[in-house]
Formats: structure tokens, C-alpha cells, sequence
């Protein structure tokens, strides 16, 4: 059994939280680059060329990518011969997410009774926390600060097993071309399938961890994703929504087995300011 201090997990969100709002990941402005590349319309190419020179002013550590620095969804992945000690795991995450939202002097958005006084909690508390179990002596700790503007376009379709891949084709363009400029596009599009009404939607959003270019390597799933792809760059929504060819960098799609009755359909949108950090302690 391999130990791990609280301590520890604290210090690492709060250092993750502070670079994920200031480091824009590699493969997302590589993806930006190539949508510049191939982009049509003159408002799309100013507004790429604005995305891409925010992501260098953002790079100083001083501003971060987007005012919106997000609610803390943190993803864990928990090997059963760790032990944690010196405190209690989901604790020192929240912990981590109020030193480094106070340290990085981000902006704190969450707040609670959310049907009435929706008083803010000042220190971006409480985190949204996804754990696996899994095998090893290893913690694998990811966050994705998750603006309001994408998540507020989330959807689930509850499809009938007769709507088949067509269906979901069909809800999934539709719940992007109905959310427009919301989002802040070019965004990436992550798809769950299957599993029940909770889980798909988890699998929305955990596709989004999957770095941009990288298709599922099941081939239908990869072929899916490929023609959601060109479906909703056909919207013409454009980047920013102001009209264009590029209108999501990616489609992300998650697959899991479902009951005879069902097909949930989870569908969860990322800003073109895809934020996310790792570690593995």
C-alpha cells in the first residue's frame, strides 16, 4: 500500500488550477493554427487571429485565457493500493481549488442555493469530482475549469434504440446549431452514448480530456465522429458565430452499453478556451 499526504493532492490542484487557466494546451492551438489555415471567411480569420494572440498574452501568467475561469470539474483517477493520509481525499481537492483560486487571483463563480439566493461561495468551492477506482499506486489528478457560456448548451436526449445513428446525428447537430454563438466557438463537441442518463452525460464531458486530433480508436465510433465533424462545420456558425467553415475543432464521442430499452444521448460543449491540466502523483 503506497501513501499519499493530503497535503500533496492540495498543493497540485492548486497549481494545476492556476496553469490550466494560463496554458492553453498544445494540441488545442494546433488545432486553432490548422482552422486558421483552412478558414473561409474574413470574420472567421480575425477572430482566430484574436483567439491565437490571446493564447500568447495569456501565457505571461498574469491574464488569464478567459474571465471565465469556470467551475473546478476535477477527474480522478484512484489506485486501490493508494492510501490517502493526513486528511480525507475529496477535502484536499476542494482545498486545492480555494488556494489556487485565491493564489491565481481567478474569479470565483460558484454559488450555492442555486434556486434563490445564490449567494457566491468566494473561493470557487465546491469542486465537481469524478473518481475511478482503478488498478495501481498511482493518482492520476485532472482539471478542466468549465465555463458557463458551453456548459449552460449541455443536453440529453433520451432516444428510442429505433432512432439508431441517425438519431443521434440528428440530436447532437441540432443541440449545436441551436446553442450558436453561446458556446464561444470554434468549440469541441463532447458526445456520450449509452450507459443511463447520468453516465452519458459524464461521458460527454470526460471525452473532452482526449487531446484534439485524436479520434476513438474504435473505427464506427472514429467514423461517427468524423461525419458529427463535418455536420456541424456545415452549420456555418463560424467562429464566434459571426460565419464561417469552423465552427468545432472536434467531435469527441464515448461509447458504453446501454439497457434494450434506452439510448441516452449526452452531449457536452468546450469553449475554443479548452482548459485542462494533469498530474500523476
Amino acid at each position: 500500500m503506497r501513501e499519499i499526504q493530503a497535503s500533496q493532492i492540495t498543493e497540485t490542484i492548486a497549481r494545476l488550477a492556476i496553469e490550466a487557466n494560463h496554458y492553453l494546451g498544445e494540441d488545442v492551438v494546433a488545432a486553432l493554427q490548422n482552422a486558421r489555415a483552412v478558414e473561409e471567411s474574413p470574420q472567421g480569420k480575425e477572430v482566430l487571429d484574436q483567439l491565437l494572440k490571446n493564447v500568447e498574452i495569456a501565457k505571461q501568467g498574469t491574464f488569464p485565457l478567459c474571465q471565465d475561469t469556470g467551475v473546478a470539474v476535477i477527474a480522478v483517477e484512484l489506485g486501490q493500493e493508494v492510501h490517502i493520509v493526513g486528511g480525507e481525499l475529496n477535502q484536499a481537492i476542494h482545498d486545492g481549488v480555494k488556494k489556487g483560486y485565491a493564489e491565481g487571483f481567478l474569479r470565483k463563480s460558484m454559488v450555492g442555493q442555486p434556486f434563490s439566493s445564490r449567494k457566491n461561495t468566494k473561493d470557487n468551492t465546491p469542486a465537481m469530482i469524478h473518481t475511478d477506482i482503478v488498478p495501481g499506486d498511482k493518482l492520476h489528478i485532472t482539471i478542466m475549469p468549465k465555463g458557463g457560456g458551453c456548459e449552460n448548451m449541455s443536453a440529453l436526449g433520451m432516444l428510442k434504440p429505433a432512432d439508431g445513428r441517425q438519431g443521434v446525428i440528428d440530436f447532437v447537430v441540432s443541440t449545436i446549431d441551436k446553442a450558436g454563438s453561446n458556446p464561444c466557438p470554434p468549440t469541441i463537441v463532447g458526445v456520450g452514448i449509452g450507459g443511463s442518463a447520468d453516465q452519458a452525460m459524464w461521458l460527454a464531458k470526460k471525452s473532452l480530456l482526449r487531446p484534439v486530433g485524436e479520434y476513438n480508436p474504435d473505427e464506427e465510433t472514429a467514423a461517427l465522429e468524423n461525419e458529427l465533424l463535418e455536420k456541424i462545420n456545415n452549420l456555418g456558425i463560424g467562429p464566434m458565430g459571426l460565419g464561417g467553415r469552423i465552427t468545432s475543432l472536434a467531435a469527441n464521442v464515448l461509447v458504453a452499453p446501454c439497457h434494450i430499452a434506452s439510448m441516452p444521448v449526452g452531449v457536452n460543449v468546450q469553449c475554443h478556451s479548452a482548459r485542462y491540466k494533469e498530474a500523476v502523483l
